[in-house]
């Protein structure tokens, strides 16, 4: 996989991350420095170590579905990408689960940010790539653009979160087409 589409992969990721740091950050009395670190580590912590944990589930069970991994790869992305356009077009089906700046509702957040990348990882290790760099990459990535969200969500609207988390989604869904395209064209 090339560093190109290792980084598109990882601007998809790190949407979820962004529109929920943007919209905490216009929610928030005030923005700190604790705000900015602890969303920045948790979201970007997360979104590295989750597809670390798909890939070795998929390592596992990789040697069964070698013949159709590209399918699948096809199949999850493109139901995560439909899943965030999905919570796009519909934000009034997110609830609101009190402070997410601390606690447990930070870690369930982060978590939820994350599980995209967990299906991510999944994937690589059915096309038998490295998750180390990927995995890397997707949690600086998370990191940097969930610091970027909250700095932004303090200057600019509700409405940009709708519109990246809409970008994520096509981004991960073209992704999924090119796998399934270069695998049926080979």
């Amino acid at each position: 996989m090339d560093l190109i589409t290792i980084f598109g992969l990882a601007l998809a990721l790190a949407m979820d991350a962004f529109a929920v740091a943007l919209g905490t950050a216009i929610a928030l009395p005030t923005l700190t420095g604790r705000h900015l670190f602890r969303f920045s580590w948790h979201f970007g912590l997360f979104q590295a170590l989750m597809p670390v944990i798909g890939w070795y589930a998929g390592m596992t069970i990789q040697k069964w579905i070698v013949t159709f991994d590209h399918w699948i790869a096809f199949i999850l992305l493109v139901l995560i990408g439909g899943r965030m356009l999905w919570e796009a077009f519909h934000p009034e089906e997110n609830v609101d689960r009190g402070d997410p700046t601390r606690g447990w509702s930070l870690v369930t957040l982060s978590v939820a940010t994350s599980i995209d990348a967990l299906a991510v990882g999944l994937t690589l290790a059915m096309l038998d790539v490295s998750i180390w760099i990927p995995s890397l990459i997707i949690g600086l990535v998370a990191g940097l653009l969930t610091i970027v969200g909250m700095l932004l969500g303090r200057f600019l609207g509700k409405h940009w979160g709708q519109r990246v988390e809409i970008l994520g989604g096509l981004v991960l869904i073209g992704i999924g087409v090119k796998i399934l395209v270069e695998h049926l064209g080979s």
